[in-house]
Formats: C-alpha cells, sequence, structure tokens
C-alpha cells in the first residue's frame, strides 16, 4: 500500500504549507485532499510535488 505520511513530514520540514502549494505551485485542492486521505496520484503529480519541494520521490510516498 501506498502511503503520503512521508509528504506530510517534508512539507512540515520545508516550511511549506498547502496554502502555498495551492496559490502558489497550483497544486490543486483535491490534490491535497488525495493526500490525506492516501488515495493514488499520478506520477506526473509526484514529479511536481518533487520539483517545487526540491526533494526525492521517498519524501512524497512509501509502500508498506
Amino acid at each position: 500500500m501506498i502511503t503520503y505520511d512521508p509528504f506530510w513530514k517534508t512539507i512540515k520540514e520545508k516550511n511549506v504549507s498547502t496554502y502555498k502549494l495551492i496559490k502558489d505551485y497550483k497544486i490543486s485542492s483535491s490534490t491535497i485532499d488525495r493526500l490525506r486521505s492516501n488515495k493514488a496520484i499520478s506520477t506526473t503529480t509526484v514529479n511536481t510535488l518533487c520539483e517545487h519541494l526540491d526533494c526525492e520521490v521517498e519524501d512524497i510516498l512509501k509502500y508498506s
């Protein structure tokens, strides 16, 4: 199962709010809701998050 627990840790460490992701980086609020619910997101979205947060895939999701 893929979870996005690392994402929440990463944005906290980088001091980036979900509001900033939505307003400045144009990440949709539905994507944030999908991350909260551990629902599927596209690899394009993972790539975009990694670019904006300057992090690796492992900093966004984990498979367990």
